[in-house]
């Protein structure tokens, strides 16, 4: 598992995640055919970019507070099998499956981080960024459940 040494390294490496986690649901707009699912996935990919920001300011001395709030967990997509990334034409369908396993990823990660922190700040803060993976699950298991499920 990786070794952080300070609170700006927990910064930094979650920073790059999240601007990875844009260029990824940039790439993955790009293989939309059609122009809605396309903007969707821009949509995610802005957020993303917003979050690095949050987390940009928070390195930089703003205040941050985990929440105590539970996200729900539809675990939609710990049902769903694993899709090809490198197919150049996926389904707005797969796109889903490809973005719910990438955020329950995400989140694992920072929980496992958690639990390994050595010290009460570094731990908080890993917590606040799992829950925030949390919420982006919800957000495509959500989207799943109302443009996939209901179809079939």
């Amino acid at each position: 598992m990786k070794e952080f040494n300070s609170l700006e390294d927990i910064l930094d490496f979650a920073i790059n995640e999240e601007q990875m986690a844009a260029d990824f649901y940039t790439a993955l707009a790009a293989k939309m055919d059609h122009q809605e699912m396309k903007d969707t996935f821009e949509q995610y990919a802005l957020e993303e970019i917003g979050h690095r920001a949050k987390l940009e300011s928070i390195k930089n001395g703003k205040e941050y507070k985990v929440s105590e709030e539970k996200v729900a967990d539809l675990k939609i997509g710990d049902y769903l099998v694993d899709v090809d990334t490198e197919k150049t034409n996926i389904t707005y369908q797969e796109a889903l499956t490809i973005a719910m396993k990438k955020e329950k990823a995400a989140f694992k990660l920072y929980n496992d981080l958690a639990a390994a922190a050595s010290d009460e700040a570094s731990r908080d803060m890993f917590l606040m960024l799992a829950q925030e993976e949390a919420k982006h699950k919800l957000r495509f298991e959500v989207e799943y459940d109302n443009n996939i499920l209901t179809e079939n």
